[in-house]
């Protein structure tokens, strides 16, 4: 065999046995946010002597800073090679990998991605095509073909009418002419990321011949329902054969009508126009394509145009006007929730962050009791609520802790003055209401209380009125000086329940306390 046989055989060996996708130009230019990979280049003998020898990665800040690389979830080392899912503007800089005293040594750009296109113009693969000739896009990729869940072309970013596949061949034609993106769908880590490949389609016109339509392949029109709405699609026709048509979907619809006119040119070329108008535009007229073919020998061209409705400023302000108005009464809704239901979300509150305000205030009482004390028959109702259903709901239901005159004051001693001090000892005064109220000995109590509230300002008078009462006269003048006197009315039945209104809004009146 020839020595220069064996020499191309000994080259073709090596190549296949050196690793596949490894980038020997020193300087490398990527897109942020995709995944990138990067093999380290060693010697084919290198590599074989070394295939099990641990290889070290290190990055280099400026000219004296380096840092030896390590996997982070998204920087991954796989064998000889480092992967960046994705790789970001902070990944810049020189990376270098060794094995023994072998090193390489690339200096990575990132180049921050577009924000308003799914390809960068930096980043595009020329591809020229003669008219007529082969056009054929393939999407492939060398590392990330077979990991991709999904993959799609778009063109100049936008769907390819007719075409559900990664791929096109064809005859080429003028206008297809664009920038082609292939985006590969990839899942890693739990996360989804895009690759993107993007051809730029260059169509040469080498023949003075040849049919062309005008206008790009994709078009999205505007239209206003009720309106006329008039689709123009023109072609230059060099070949008498050519013919240049709409789609025969819409021909029953006597709402559309087509029509034709033919011009020529200053060098006798021939333009011919066809129409497609629509006299008034209905619903079924929108999100539709209306195709415009050209056909002659060896070319068939179609471009496309897509109905959508036209947003006016009425539809606009509208639309403003209506979301002014819900979100007006959502907010007055609210509004009337919170001051119907204040009371209860007042002690939601207080329960979800477990207040209490009578752990400083050195008072032993949270509230004392002040009612009639008369043991007249008639009175009976009025004693059982003010020493058992009272303390009953407060102090064995709710954890309060109350100063009842017959149960608290131990007899025999001076009355005024244990009535004065123990009111002092407490953080609220409650009064029992009653038309006869005043006519027993209690008028002291209500006074007693009245000067802590109002010069004292150290504790604060809850009402109580438990039978009906036509005329408060009989309560003094001073009490109107107090910020609030509400007076809660006892219900008889519908009072008792713990959940009812009155026990509420008693305990709302009586201090924020932690329940025991």
């Amino acid at each position: 065999m020839p020595l220069r046989v064996l020499v191309i055989l000994l080259l073709v060996f090596m190549q296949q046995c050196t690793p596949d996708s490894c980038v020997y130009r020193d300087h490398i230019t990527v897109l942020e946010g995709e995944p990138y990979h990067l093999k380290c280049c060693l010697p084919y003998d290198h590599h074989h002597h070394h295939r099990n020898s641990s290889i070290r990665w290190t990055k280099r800040y400026g000219s004296n800073r380096t840092m030896t690389l390590h996997s982070n979830g998204r920087i991954i080392f796989n064998d000889d090679a480092i992967e960046f899912w994705p790789i970001e503007m902070i990944d810049k800089g020189i990376y270098s990998c060794a094995v023994g005293n072998k090193e390489s040594h690339w200096n990575i750009t990132v180049t921050k991605r577009s924000e308003h296109g799914c390809f960068h113009p930096k980043y595009l693969i020329t591809k020229e095509v003669e008219v007529g000739k082969s056009l054929i896009i393939n999407c492939t990729h060398d590392l990330y073909q077979t990991e991709a869940y999904e993959i799609s072309l778009f063109k100049d970013c936008s769907p390819i009418p007719g075409n559900h596949k990664a791929n096109i061949r064809k005859n080429a034609v003028l206008n297809d002419a664009g920038n082609y993106t292939c985006i590969f769908f990839l899942y890693k880590n739990k996360r989804s990321f895009n690759v993107t490949k993007t051809f730029n389609v260059k169509i040469k016109d080498n023949t003075d011949t040849m049919p062309t339509l005008y206008g790009n392949s994709i078009n999205y029109v505007e239209a206003e329902l009720g309106k006329e709405k008039t689709l123009n699609c023109t072609a230059l026709l060099r070949d008498p054969t050519a013919i240049i048509y709409w789609n025969d979907e819409h021909d029953n619809d006597t709402n559309i009508h087509k029509e034709k006119f033919n011009r020529s040119g200053s060098n006798g070329e021939l333009y011919v126009s066809s129409l497609l108008k629509i006299n008034f535009v209905k619903e079924e007229n929108l999100n539709v394509w209306y195709n415009c073919t050209l056909a002659s020998p060896g070319i068939l061209e179609t471009i496309g145009f897509f109905l959508k409705k036209k947003e006016g400023p009425t539809d606009v302000s509208r639309h403003i006007f209506i979301i002014v108005l819900v979100s007006s009464a959502a907010v007055i809704f609210l509004v009337i929730m919170c001051v119907i239901y204040r009371v209860d979300i007042m002690l939601c509150y207080r329960d979800l962050i477990r207040r209490d305000e009578t752990l400083t205030d050195g008072k032993e009482y949270d509230a004392f009791v002040s009612y009639l004390k008369d043991s007249q028959s008639n009175n009976g109702d009025e004693l059982k609520f003010a020493l058992e259903i009272l303390p009953g709901a407060l102090e064995k239901h709710f954890g309060y802790k109350l100063c009842i005159f017959e149960r608290d004051i131990i007899p025999g001693g001076a009355i005024f003055d244990d009535i004065h001090s123990l009111i002092k000892k407490s953080r609220r005064l409650i009064i029992v209401l009653s038309e006869n109220y005043m006519a027993d000995k209690v008028s002291y109590e209500l006074e007693s209380g009245l000067h802590e509230a109002l010069v004292e300002r150290k504790i604060k008078i809850i009402l109580i009125e438990f039978t009906p009462i036509n005329d408060f006269t009989f309560l003094p003048q001073s009490l109107e000086l107090l910020k609030s006197h509400r007076i809660l009315k006892w219900k008889a039945d519908k009072s008792l329940p713990y959940n009812s209104r009155f026990w509420k809004n008693l305990r709302y009146l009586m201090p924020a306390k932690t329940a025991k």
